[in-house]
């Protein structure tokens, strides 16, 4: 059962309303009128008959009393991590990792509390310290405070991470770890995030975004792209290149064949059910930790061939995060303050056709990257009046 469903567990309701209370009151009539009547024969064998109705009544109510008492302790062990958080609150804890996966993979099998819940969207930031676009995302959240959750990885050298009170990245930090980039521990902080954004219940929407990243709507048209999708923005697909295919290593098989190979974007937005899915896989993570090292890198394939493998139909197959590899080296292209413009925004918010709940479009993307840090005051200036904030 979903963790944010308030419908209560059927099998306790006889405790709940009486029943088995009533069932004991008619069983003891029956048994006192054939007490009177075998008596009046001269029999004695009622009184053992008598004594194994009273005790399996007995043990009934007992184990009725016990389960209720387990259900209870069940759910306030998990209170204080599933409960649906406010935005500023303190997301930092002592969990270790195993205990943080195992938490999150179990949360949707907890009966939850039966409040009413706005649905909100998981901001997950990767970044390696304090963020050089903040000022651009304070604006963003500006005012929507009930319908979003932040949480930031940072690395845990990073100590300057002083925010005000009034910030929305105050106290947003979560417990990382160190990340090298094309290595496992890259995936290990993505699934990190999702943990740790999954214990929040009225998280529906997770979108993992880079420290350079910048968004290129408004909150409510985001939110509402997000929220009323169909489908996980995941990029998916099938590269015969060496870069692609060719970085498939023969050891990863029987578990995964070179036709489930995939290859995608590493930045990506899920719906709470792949979330879930994602932080509970023991079985292809081990694989993929074990044989895909650099030039393999995990980062652009184990999402993207997990999720074409588990649930298909659950994922557009695209990113929602644009990037521009014109530059055809290793890393995408990035911006600065000369290149920041009202043409190159438009471009990124219009220049393309893609399916959104079956329907074409023109707004594929929602989000751009990689914006330095001198392309801050031109994006503030250019706010206002073209994304709206």
């Amino acid at each position: 059962m979903d963790c944010c469903s308030s419908q209560e567990d059927p099998s306790y309701a006889p405790f709940r309303n009486g029943a088995r209370v009533e069932e004991m009151t008619v069983l003891g009539k029956d048994f006192s009128a054939r007490g009177r009547r075998e008596i009046r024969d001269g029999s004695f064998q009622f009184l053992a008959t008598l004594l194994f109705g009273l005790s399996l009544a007995l043990f009934v109510i007992l184990m009725g009393l016990l389960m209720k008492d387990l259900r209870r302790k069940f759910l306030s062990s998990y209170e204080s991590y599933a409960l649906p958080h406010s935005s500023s609150s303190q997301v930092w804890h002592s969990m270790s990792e195993e205990e943080l996966m195992r938490r999150a993979s179990m949360l949707p099998l907890v009966l939850s509390q039966p409040h009413r819940r706005t649905p909100k969207v998981a901001f997950m930031f990767l970044a390696r310290g304090r963020l050089p676009l903040e000022p651009i995302w304070e604006k963003f959240f500006k005012g929507h405070e009930s319908f979003f959750s932040i949480y930031l990885h940072s690395s845990p050298e990073f100590t300057d991470d002083v925010h005000s009170e009034s910030s929305v990245f105050h106290n947003r930090r979560i417990p990382s770890k160190p990340v090298e980039w094309g290595r496992a521990s890259m995936v290990d902080a993505e699934r990190r995030l999702l943990a740790n954004a999954l214990l929040d219940c009225s998280n529906e929407r997770f979108v993992l975004l880079s420290e350079t990243c910048i968004p290129i709507f408004n909150f409510t048209t985001i939110y509402n792209q997000l929220i009323n999708s169909n489908h996980s923005f995941l990029s998916s697909f099938d590269d015969p290149r060496p870069i692609g295919r060719g970085r498939y290593n023969k050891r990863m098989s029987p578990t995964i064949s070179i036709s489930e190979w995939r290859k995608g974007s590493q930045w990506f937005e899920v719906h709470r059910k792949l979330a879930i899915q994602i932080v509970s896989d023991r079985k292809y993570y081990p694989v993929f930790k074990d044989h895909c090292m650099p030039p393999c890198y995990m980062d652009e394939h184990y999402l993207a061939t997990l999720v074409a493998m588990i649930s298909p139909g659950l994922n557009s197959n695209r990113t929602i995060t644009w990037v521009d590899w014109s530059t055809r080296g290793s890393h995408p292209k990035s911006f600065l303050k000369k290149d920041v413009s009202e043409a190159l925004l438009n471009q990124i918010r219009d220049g393309s056709n893609c399916t959104y709940n079956g329907r074409m479009t023109s707004v594929c993307f929602l989000f751009a990257r990689k914006f330095q840090p001198s392309s801050l005051e031109p994006l503030l200036k250019l706010s206002p009046t073209l994304l709206g904030f």
